[in-house]
């Protein structure tokens, strides 16, 4: 079938296209008499993260139940499965990248080796790499899928290390030195006769979002156009059957989680460029749920962390090979069901290795200490005449940049410190903070990294937090306001934006100057670029401190009891009107 050459649609115009999905006949002209199609079942997770034992908080609940956790992970996916040999052989188990990478303590301080194993026994099959597969490098990740003890910790547990049993596919990634994938792109399972292709890739922009140690010698393609290329190739092997595992999504506002209610984000584009030949795709990324049809195909995530299994059936023409119908269902995994043995013996087993590091409390809070950000202005309508918003503070970024000022501010003299959202991975419960819960809280092990930047700079800093849509979380010295009818600057020149109003940006209550030269905390991943904050890179006199998670620690057990933080860092020229 020809390739679309459509240029790349605004989201915005293109989440038009996205409705959600029942059941939809994929290739009507295939529904003439014949032969009775192949029944396919396919179940699919995605941004586990190493959720081992079941997550808490927030993380812990979906659609009003309880849910996650491997062990009943595992038990679902062993009933989804069916209870007849024919059924499970018709089964394929696949996943959506981000299995692996920010994860809590017991899975991280393994290298994430049991979250792997975990994956075996749950009887994975194929999935795509996600960004997180590549936190430790591309080495570390060829080591997930090969084994071998840690070049540098050995096998923790003192067991050997097999890797996974399962395929990992990169189709858009790259080595830079000779062109070819790190991984096979794509992999074939054959079920009752009809061959059924998987295609597996992770957005196209990893490079920014991962540290550049993780993804050093690699190169990152569009993921449409090379879904396409690879199922041209799939075809040319005769498989009409075609599945992409991708590492990239979208976001409802307002949906249930087999809803596709005002739905937008990079996936929308993406699927309505792919190929028809391609059917289903299964993604990630966003940790959001939904079930949708792009363009006639159908476009599924299981929000993150275990909580839900997609549960797709898929009906293939024994002539053609091609899928006449498909449809899903997001299955709740609930707490109330037998958990899976093998996997409880696995987490026990980790457990007992890691020791009593993991239930150590490192402080208390008074109340819940939540990463939920406030909405600063409107950005926009969406497709539902819903109002969007640009996120800003949240309590617990508030309260992690604060630790990170204290740990180098009189080692360094650091007079402020900015954490990046997407670093703050959990909220922290009322009560006692065992070294565990803030782990999960602040898991990459980053490097506090405090730099000389100017006051031009910190103003150029602060404007391209719109550019790329993510507001940096500012320790308790830092205070500005933002004009809600302000420009936002283009990617190329992000000093050029009106966001911040001159004048109102403060460190300790003085006004920044252009001219003047402050200390500012960072972590090593925003230092090098990370989150496309190209201006940090143009920083001065950088020294490399401790890691991230002891300056939070050390925080929590010197100021315990400790509160959320106000949300009073920034203000809006709604709030504070400007001169």
């Amino acid at each position: 079938m020809s390739v679309p050459g459509m240029r790349r649609a605004a989201v915005g115009l293109a989440a038009l296209a996205a409705t959600a999905f029942t059941a939809v006949a994929v290739n009507p002209n295939q529904a003439e008499a014949g032969p009775k199609p192949v029944d396919v079942k396919l179940l699919a997770i995605n941004d586990f993260h190493g959720n081992l034992e079941p997550p808490t908080g927030s993380s812990g609940s979906i659609a009003g139940q309880p849910a996650g956790g491997a062990a009943y992970l595992a038990a679902h996916l062993d009933a989804l499965r069916g209870t007849t040999e024919e059924e499970r052989e018709r089964t394929i188990t696949v996943a959506a990248g981000d299995l692996i990478g920010a994860s809590p303590l017991l899975s991280a301080a393994f290298h994430d080796e049991p979250t792997i194993e975990e994956m075996n026994l749950a009887g994975l099959e194929f999935t795509s790499v996600g960004n997180h597969e590549f936190d430790e490098g591309a080495t570390e990740l060829l080591r997930m899928q090969n084994g071998g003890c840690h070049p540098v910790d050995g096998c923790a547990d003192g067991t050997p290390f097999a890797g996974a049993n399962f395929q990992y596919l990169s189709a858009n990634a790259f080595k830079t030195a000779t062109g070819k994938p790190l991984l096979p792109p794509y992999g074939i399972k054959k079920v009752d006769g009809v061959k059924i292709g998987f295609i597996g890739m992770t957005l196209e922009g990893t490079p920014q979002i991962v540290s550049q140690q993780g993804v050093a010698g690699l190169s990152f393609a569009d993921e449409a156009d090379t879904a396409n290329r690879y199922a041209r190739i799939l075809q040319a092997q005769g498989v009409q059957s075609i599945v992409v595992l991708l590492h990239e999504g979208g976001v409802q506002n307002g949906g249930g989680i087999n809803d596709c209610v005002g739905f937008s984000g990079p996936i929308v584009d993406i699927a309505n460029r792919m190929d028809p030949s391609i059917d289903v795709i299964v993604s990630g990324h966003t940790h959001a749920a939904y079930n949708c049809n792009i363009n006639g195909k159908l476009v599924t995530s299981a929000s993150s962390f275990g909580r839900l299994v997609t549960d797709i059936d898929l009906k293939v023409d024994r002539r053609s090979g091609d899928i006449v119908s498909a449809s899903a269902n997001n299955v709740v995994v609930t707490r109330t069901v037998d958990p899976h043995q093998a996997t409880n013996d696995l987490i026990t087993h980790y457990k007992t290795a890691l020791g009593p590091v993991a239930d150590k409390v490192v402080g208390e809070t008074t109340s819940a200490i939540t990463k939920t950000q406030e909405n600063l202005y409107q950005t926009g309508i969406d497709v539902n005449g819903k109002p969007t918003y640009q996120t800003g503070e949240s309590p617990l970024g508030n309260l992690i940049a604060d630790a990170q000022l204290a740990a180098t501010d009189n080692e360094q003299n650091a007079v402020a410190a900015f954490m990046n959202p997407g670093g703050v991975r959990a909220d922290l419960d009322a009560g006692p903070v065992t070294y565990a819960e803030a782990f999960t809280v602040q898991p990459f092990a980053n490097n506090l990294v405090t730099l000389d930047l100017t006051g031009a700079q910190l103003y150029c800093l602060l404007e391209q937090q719109f550019t790329t849509t993510k507001v940096l979380y500012a320790s308790s010295t830092v205070h500005y306001v933002v004009d809600v009818n302000g420009t936002t600057a283009p990617a190329a020149t992000p000093c050029s934006g009106t966001r911040v109003v001159r004048g109102s940006l403060t460190i300790n209550g003085a006004p920044v100057t252009d001219s003047a030269t402050y200390r500012v905390t960072v972590n090593n991943f925003l230092s090098g670029g990370g989150d496309g904050f190209s201006v940090l890179t143009g920083g001065t006199n950088a020294v490399t401190g401790m890691i991230d998670l002891d300056a939070f620690t050390a925080y929590l057990t010197e100021k315990s009891p400790v509160s959320a933080p106000a949300l009073d860092r920034i203000q809006t020229t709604a709030e504070v009107p400007a001169a």
